[in-house]
């Protein structure tokens, strides 16, 4: 893979999501997720849910738009840019809102409704490498998508070790012909423990492998990063009431289809760390 079928791909999971994405909050999906954020704006007196959701649909779906068109030499890559920051600054703001964090259960790391905020932390690492990459270093460029990988996969991997995580994933994991079987070797905390210290245990391995510069270490952890947010990929088809709508453009649909970005950072660790394509 040199770096044109990484812009292609890059460009493909972008444009996809954002597509996605805006394709269901314009159709109305999950309201709470709409009424959590623009609270913290105090734009949900002022719009009704409906109006909040068809505007950000539309600026997802517009963003859509622009990375295709960029990508194609359509159009210069700064209406992207700038979509691609408000569209992630918005909802990652509300981390400092009070609604986004659980005291009783002793605050960070332990997130509410912000665990599907934390991963717009994803997507402007990757409009800086798809559009701006002789701007940065690649080193730089590696660290900016290290970072991202890291925080979600230690923060949502920690959390697997708290009982209230655990008993939430159930669904996901007993329906899952991929991991169901967790369950017939541990208990429901065990099984969650076993997870939540893959996620963590990779994550570090993978910043150790950049870190040392080890090809190895950084290919071994690299496809155990990707496998869980593959893995999440696979819970649209084997989850209960998989393909209807409130599968797929609800909760669990919009927070599947943001691990695309993390597929994609990958992609640009993998592409500057081990493929060496030609300057």
């Amino acid at each position: 893979m040199n770096i044109t079928h990484t812009n292609n791909a890059l460009t493909f999971l972008l444009t996809l999501s954002f597509a996605l994405l805006g394709v269901s909050f314009a159709l109305g999906a999950n309201p709470n997720t709409l009424s959590a954020t623009f609270s913290f704006y105090e734009l949900d007196t002022l719009l009704s849910n409906n109006t909040l959701g068809l505007l950000t649909g539309t600026a997802m779906i517009a963003l859509a738009v622009t990375t295709l068109a960029a990508h194609l030499k359509l159009i210069k890559p700064v209406p992207a840019l700038i979509l691609a920051l408000v569209v992630s600054i918005v909802p990652l703001l509300t981390l400092f809102a009070s609604n986004r964090w659980m005291a009783q259960l002793g605050g960070f790391p332990i997130i509410g409704s912000g665990q599907g905020i934390i991963k717009y932390f994803a997507v402007i690492p990757l409009y800086l490498f798809l559009f701006y990459k002789n701007k940065l270093t690649d080193k730089q460029h590696v660290l900016l998508n290290f970072i991202p990988v890291a925080m979600v996969l230690l923060w949502i991997g920690g959390m697997k070790f708290y009982e209230f995580e655990a008993k939430a994933i159930v669904g996901l994991v007993e329906t899952s012909p991929f991991m169901s079987w967790l369950y017939t070797v541990f208990s429901v905390q065990g099984a969650s423990n076993i997870i939540g210290g893959f996620d963590v245990l990779f994550a570090v391995l993978l910043g150790l492998g950049l870190f040392l510069n080890n090809k190895k270490l950084i290919i071994i952890s690299g496809l155990a990063c990707l496998s869980v947010f593959l893995m999440t990929q696979t819970f649209l088809i084997t989850a209960t009431g998989a393909f209807s709508s409130s599968t797929l453009l609800e909760r669990l649909g919009q927070f599947v289809i943001k691990d695309l970005w993390y597929v994609g950072n990958l992609i640009v660790i993998a592409t500057l760390m081990l493929l060496k394509p030609a300057k």
